[in-house]
């Protein structure tokens, strides 16, 4: 209000009054301009988030000791007592693990599959409230679990069709064939198996590499959907034709894919391999955008490697010997639709900038070998928290994980250009990255799409709760 008044002019023979001292300025209290406004600012929202990163911690842990038919354990369970038991060199980290995850579109149930085979459903419900119960009282039998079913064949990729919540596909890197079940049936058989025609490197390839490590599902259609195979191809089924891929999206024969996604449009479909390098297509025909040029097939349409654009940023060039790594799975921000994060087999994880072809922020943890720790885990999957471009991983190294800030702005303490003088002002600091310590080693996360809850798989085939500490307060009388 100080510069609405107005000073009254001196009276006639007074010394004139020495000039007011400049009014003081008021900071502006963002938070109550929030409750004003009625309007969340991305920058605020931003800076927020790192009361809800600092809250992070690991809750509960959830077993997998499940059984089968009657009182015989299931694959999984028995796998993990083998490499529990006292025995030297029992230990053989490929037989166990939760391998994928993922929620439903309104997060009521989370699908799970293991290396041993087996494919859960929980309920998330139940997950959660047991949190404020004791240890004892969360059953390890049918109870905890709505759909339990143990398959012969290790499982790397599960996914829900978006196009009907009853149904759940799921891949093996073993096995050129993907195995649909409905929960609402109760029983272990596929309600339908979707497997690979004759294709261009049929007879280039060997048995090892005609698996499928990755699904897809176009987000507009519950009929097409997509497969990464490790022969140098991504498929494309669309059930309402035929049980075999009717689209082959190709690249050079010595390519293995190891996950694929699709664009908001679902036009583009992006793939990388373990070479590390991503593709990308144009379902609509290819380079000339126009019809199919060999029937089925489909050339890239544009290809980037990763350690070549690494190169390209001279802060890291200057300290990082950078060489080309596999890269274990890539994934569209859901609140950003060109930022397609990938993570990469040495433990890096970053952002490809789809409409630039460059690499926009990055986050580079120790390796292994400084922090003086033998074993790495392999074959990590990520994800991104639904509403915050908050990217959770797995350490490769160590037991717990990262929560990484990849927000779309030069604020973020992942981003290339990202000014650490910036820092020293409070309004302006980003919220940091985390590392959020955890009792086994994650090897695939899943973020609920409502929430802001984490639920981890390990190495171990448990599940962890990361949430939000709760703490009781009792009545001192």
């Amino acid at each position: 209000m100080d510069k609405f008044l107005v000073a009254a002019p001196p009276c006639a023979g007074e010394d004139p009054e020495a000039p007011p001292p400049p009014p003081r300025r008021w900071h502006r209290w963002s938070r109550i301009a929030v409750e004003l406004d009625g309007r969340i600012d991305a920058r605020f929202r931003h800076r927020e988030l790192r009361r809800l990163l600092d809250s992070y911690a690991e809750t509960r842990t959830f077993e997998h000791k499940y059984y089968t038919h009657g009182e015989q354990r299931c694959q999984t369970y028995v796998n993990r007592m083998i490499n529990a038991s006292n025995f030297a060199g029992c230990y053989h980290p490929a037989r166990e693990g939760v391998s994928a995850m993922e929620f439903d579109k309104k997060g009521v149930y989370l699908a799970s599959v293991t290396l041993s085979g087996c494919l859960t459903v929980h309920d998330f419900e139940t997950l959660y409230c047991s949190l404020y119960g004791p240890s004892c009282s969360l059953p390890d039998d049918s109870s905890n679990y709505v759909l339990h079913i143990s398959n012969q064949l290790p499982l790397c990729a599960v996914r829900w069709n978006p196009g009907n919540q009853d149904e759940i596909v799921c891949s093996s890197s073993q096995s050129d064939k993907v195995s649909l079940f409905d929960i609402g049936y109760v029983t272990s058989v596929p309600t339908e198996i979707l497997q690979k025609g004759k294709t261009k490197f049929h007879a280039l390839c060997s048995e090892s590499r005609k698996g499928l490590t990755d699904l897809a599902f176009t987000s507009d259609d519950k009929s097409r959907l997509f497969a990464s195979g490790l022969d140098g191809a991504v498929y494309m089924w669309d059930r309402r034709l035929s049980k075999t891929h009717c689209i082959e999206l190709t690249a050079l024969p010595e390519s293995q894919f190891t996950s694929v996604k699709l664009n908001m449009d679902n036009r583009t479909v992006f793939g990388a391999t373990r070479n590390g390098t991503i593709h990308a297509w144009d379902t609509r025909g290819g380079r000339a955008s126009a019809a199919f040029q060999s029937h089925n097939e489909v050339q890239p349409l544009s290809s980037v490697k990763i350690s070549t654009l690494l190169g390209k940023i001279a802060s890291l060039k200057e300290q990082s010997n950078i060489v080309s790594s596999e890269i274990l799975s890539i994934d569209f921000n859901p609140s950003c639709s060109y930022q397609l994060a990938f993570h990469l087999d040495d433990g890096w994880s970053g952002v490809l900038n789809v409409n630039t072809l460059s690499v926009s922020h990055l986050h580079c943890p120790p390796p292994s070998w400084l922090e003086g720790v033998d074993s790495v885990l392999h074959k990590r999957k990520a994800t991104w928290l639904s509403t915050s471009s908050i990217y959770a991983v797995g350490s490769s190294s160590n037991n717990g994980m990262y929560v990484l800030d990849f927000h779309p702005h030069t604020s973020s303490a992942c981003h290339v250009d990202y000014n650490e003088e910036t820092k020293c002002f409070e309004e302006n600091q980003p919220a940091e990255n985390k590392f959020i310590p955890l009792s086994e080693g994650v090897l695939s996360c899943a973020a609920h799409p409502l929430s802001h809850n984490i639920i981890a798989g390990t190495e171990f085939s448990s599940l962890l709760m990361v949430s939000q500490k709760h703490e009781t307060i009792r009545d001192p009388e």
